[in-house]
């Protein structure tokens, strides 16, 4: 009786009589949405790879320091709006160098036996400190490697006498020691020329680390692209890795923004940009149309920048809007705007701090312009929020932030989930199984409320069939879905007719009107 996975038989050329089971998978296919929550972040640090897109967290890239472009105060801000899906780039202007410190022996005149250089370029590297002593087993030597506040890397038991025990300890830091503990992840080791015992006489600190920020510019932010990921630098290097909202930090030159929108276009990606501090909402208008962006890729913010309490070093900084708006993008549902949604860790703007509300007329021509703005008031309350929860398209049915959000999240939801349709053969079977899937997925955001027809109609439609797949298409390969959503529309205008006098006549009713 043989057992074969569905496809691995011939049902049709069987020549031993017998019984062959065929394992089927599940004919119902559901599929999962992607996260929609990844923020990418551009900026300087003072520790971690350069150019290079990972999963980071508050303290990845050092301590938060007082400084344009910082990772580290745009991860704290972002921890604070709720976004904890972050993918950071950091970049330096090439000048950064790692931090060394060399391990001596016993000499008159001591020999280095081994230079730890930091495994990252930066100032944290100047933290750094190594100690050698006496090993557990006699005879043997141990290193400890420290951080400060973080657990130490403690390479233990390192034996062999002259130059074998510089070797091994070399090979203890840069492989790790088998069954024990693997390499180090705060030093990388090079063999020195000693032959000698090493000296056993207190930590050494490693120094000459530097970030390389002295001439960060916009340009460095957009970096360069490329055919491989070791080729790409700055907001490039996030090529491919899932975010959904993007905020090069402090980027405020308006010229970059169509590369901007042409990179966040090919990605699927929300790209929240500011004018530079002080930067009025019509000069802003003004640079937006110079730039000749006209997209929903695009969230450009007028230059009324916003204060943020710096706990860490104890100071009220001036921070662009777009690293509380992108991040607070971020941890929302894409179905939702930005609209009169409270901004976490807003203590003030360039404006309120001068006692200059905006006037209606300012929103309205701001919303006009293609434009948000961060202001308190909000519609909802006393509270720092965007205003208009615009994007920069002049296209009335794809201005709102939850337009760009909610068609990216579907896009890369289905290309993400139908490569296994390539081929296969073209089948009812197969083109049944497709649509039903993609019908199973869209009616759980309907049933999730995020998407629908207010007023009872359907939410959406698939279509796979022959009426769109005739002979002529399928016979070249094609095998196509048309599929129609209706996103949940963003109140803008709340408007309210009252009737009121002493002649008015009240009539009540015992039901509510759909």
């Amino acid at each position: 009786m043989p057992v074969y996975a569905l496809g691995a038989l011939n049902t049709t050329a069987l020549t031993a009589p017998d019984v062959y089971i065929q394992k089927i998978p599940p004919r119902t296919l559901y599929i999962n949405g992607v996260p929609s929550d990844s923020l990418g972040l551009v900026g300087v640090g003072s520790w971690g790879p350069v150019n290079s897109a990972i999963l980071a967290s508050p303290d990845t890239f050092g301590p938060v320091t007082v400084r344009s472009r910082d990772l580290a105060t745009a991860l704290a801000v972002s921890a604070q709006a709720g976004a904890q899906n972050v993918r950071a780039v950091r970049i330096t202007d090439g000048t950064d160098a790692a931090a060394t410190a060399a391990l001596v022996d016993t000499a008159g005149t001591p020999v280095t036996g081994a230079t730890l250089t930091a495994f990252y370029s930066g100032v944290v590297g100047n933290t750094l400190t190594a100690t050698m002593a006496a090993g557990t087993r006699t005879g043997s030597f141990k290193l400890t490697l420290q951080r400060p506040t973080y657990t130490a890397e403690v390479f233990d038991n390192i034996g062999g006498s002259g130059a074998a025990f510089w070797v091994n300890l070399v090979s203890a830091v840069n492989n790790g020691q088998s069954g024990i503990r693997g390499p180090s992840q705060l030093a990388v080791a090079s063999l020195g020329t000693s032959s000698a015992a090493p000296a056993v006489a207190g930590a050494v600190t490693l120094s000459g680390g530097s970030d390389g920020t002295t001439t960060i510019t916009d340009t460095l932010l957009l970096g360069t692209d490329g055919t491989t990921p070791s080729a790409r630098t700055g907001m490039y290097a996030l090529r491919g890795s899932g975010v959904q909202v993007l905020n090069l930090i402090d980027h405020t030159t308006s010229t970059g923004w169509p590369t901007i929108v042409a990179f966040a276009e090919s990605e699927g990606i929300y790209s929240v940009n500011a004018a530079a501090a002080g930067t009025s909402y019509s000069a802003t208008s003004t640079l937006l149309n110079t730039a000749g962006t006209d997209d929903p890729a695009l969230k450009p913010l007028v230059g009324d920048w916003t204060y943020w309490n710096d706990t860490v070093n104890g100071v009220l900084r001036l921070l662009s809007p777009a690293t509380m708006v992108a991040a607070r993008i971020a941890a929302t549902s894409p179905h939702l705007s930005s609209l009169n949604q409270p901004l976490a860790g807003v203590v003030g703007t360039q404006r309120s701090s001068q006692n200059q509300p905006y006037s209606l007329a300012e929103i309205g021509a701001t919303a006009t312009s293609r434009l948000d703005v961060v202001t308190n008031p909000c519609p909802g309350g006393n509270y720092y929020g965007c205003r208009t929860g615009r994007n920069a398209s002049s296209d009335p049915t794809r201005n709102g932030d939850n337009y760009t959000r909610m068609t990216n999240y579907l896009a890369i939801t289905l290309a993400a989930s139908y490569g296994w349709v390539v081929g296969q053969p073209q089948t009812k079977d197969l083109r049944s199984k497709a649509k039903a899937s993609i019908a199973a997925f869209l009616s759980g955001l309907e049933q999730q409320g995020m998407i629908g027809d207010v007023n009872g109609g359907p939410a959406f439609s698939v279509v796979l069939d022959q009426t769109n797949n005739p002979d002529s298409r399928v016979a070249l390969g094609y095998m196509q879905a048309d599929v129609q959503v209706k996103y949940l529309s963003i109140v803008w205008f709340f408007l309210v007719n009252l009737e009121g006098g002493q002649s008015v006549s009240v009539r009540l009713t015992n039901t509510l009107a759909a």
